[in-house]
């Protein structure tokens, strides 16, 4: 049971990484219209090949509700599947099996995943000061009945930071923390970065000593741990056997997948050294017939460097309480034996909010295509692309191949 490799990623488009301050004001709408025409034409292919729509919903800033008829109704499109994903950080991978499964099961031939994460202008009577205010609580609801506004708000979990450093914390009390080595995460992907120009930190390489020096924001993470938000999109065209054969690229096909959710705070996790990525990793790699050790490459979700090292454990990559260990033995930079984030990762890339994930599997496209430029790998035909929202609650993952 699971995906038959009938589908695959054949275009996609992503708006360089820039500060809130200065980015563009564009209407979401907008975006997507703009992220899609530069998909289709990246992939070689007309509007008219889109039958399936995958969306983002609760941020879209026009509408919370019937957003993908919205979406549809302003591209011109007319849609066999459409479907809203909600999983923060996991969204992109969400996104991609879902189209996928939907391509599988015939239901349409070609679909858009598009997420768009500029800002869109002010109207006359809203208040800007709105998202500043919503960002200081991160992730977490502060509607009445929300359990972590009675639970957690109160007792000072606010926000990410705190969450991953408490992760972070009783990781280093079960198995021991090596601070130098969980630096060597993110410094080795600023030596990606360097080698791609579209990343946030281009032209600004980073040294294990950098980052210990910098601001401790939750200990034990500093501020070079930890993702920079930045304003962005992104957008992908999953097509079909049929379609893909038409299209410019050499596609990804998604062979594998899985997705697990169990709690939204880590204050419910019954062992925060155990992810929901794991089941999903193990689901994935099953589905795809595959093994770690079959990768030529992984794209892990790197909203915090403690991320990584969870994720390199819970799928595989390396035994549970030897990431550290893992990490110090190899080079994970693009010319390593372990590429990983071979773009900068979000930590040197850029997170583009929901859309920061995409990045992640974009490059895993660009990779098997053979298009990453400078820091192209001499052989990449099997990627893992993880994705993460929320703290560590609601993780994917994906096995791609060179079709």
């Amino acid at each position: 049971m699971g995906l038959k490799g009938n589908a695959a990623i054949v275009g996609a488009a992503q708006y360089k990484p820039e500060k809130y301050a200065t980015a563009p004001r564009m209407f979401h709408l907008e975006q997507v219209a703009d992220l899609a025409a530069r998909a289709l034409a990246d992939a070689g292919l007309q509007a008219s090949d889109l039958d399936g729509l995958v969306i983002n919903g609760p941020q879209f800033h026009e509408a919370s509700v019937f957003v993908p008829a919205m979406a549809a109704e302003y591209l011109g499109m007319k849609l066999n599947f459409a479907e809203v994903v909600d999983l923060g950080g996991c969204t992109s991978v969400g996104m991609v099996w879902r189209a996928a499964a939907a391509i599988e099961l015939g239901l349409c031939q070609a679909v858009l995943c598009v997420l768009p994460a500029r800002m869109a202008p002010f109207g006359p009577d809203e208040d800007p000061s709105w998202m500043a205010r919503a960002m200081r609580f991160g992730g977490h609801s502060t509607a009445f009945g929300a359990p972590e506004a009675e639970f957690d708000l109160p007792y000072g979990h606010m926000g990410q930071n705190t969450g991953y450093a408490m992760i972070a914390q009783r990781y280093a009390a079960q198995y021991g923390y090596d601070a130098e080595a969980m630096a060597k995460i993110a410094v080795d992907q600023r030596f990606n970065a360097q080698f791609n120009p579209e990343a946030m930190f281009y032209g600004q390489p980073l040294t294990v000593e950098q980052v210990l020096a910098s601001k401790m924001v939750a200990d034990p993470l500093h501020v070079l741990e930890i993702v920079m938000p930045v304003a962005g999109g992104a957008a992908l065209i999953v097509a079909s056997k049929e379609v893909a054969a038409r299209a410019r690229n050499r596609g990804a096909v998604v062979t594998g997948f899985g997705e697990h959710l169990e709690f939204k705070s880590p204050s419910y996790a019954d062992d925060m050294t155990r992810t929901p990525v794991g089941p999903a990793s193990d689901r994935a790699f099953a589905m795809a017939g595959l093994k770690p050790a079959d990768m030529h490459a992984a794209q892990i979700y790197d909203c915090y460097t403690i991320t990584v090292l969870l994720t390199l454990e819970d799928a595989g990559f390396a035994p549970k309480g030897e990431g550290l260990r893992f990490v110090r033995e190899h080079d994970l930079t693009w010319r390593g034996d372990f590429p990983m984030n071979t773009h900068g990762g979000q930590l040197s890339f850029g997170q583009a909010g929901s859309a920061g994930g995409m990045s992640q599997v974009i490059e895993a496209f660009h990779q098997i295509a053979g298009r990453a430029g400078d820091r192209q790998l001499a052989r990449c035909d099997n990627v893992y692309v993880s994705g993460t929202g929320g703290v560590m609650s609601e993780q994917g993952a994906l096995i791609l191949q060179g079709a």
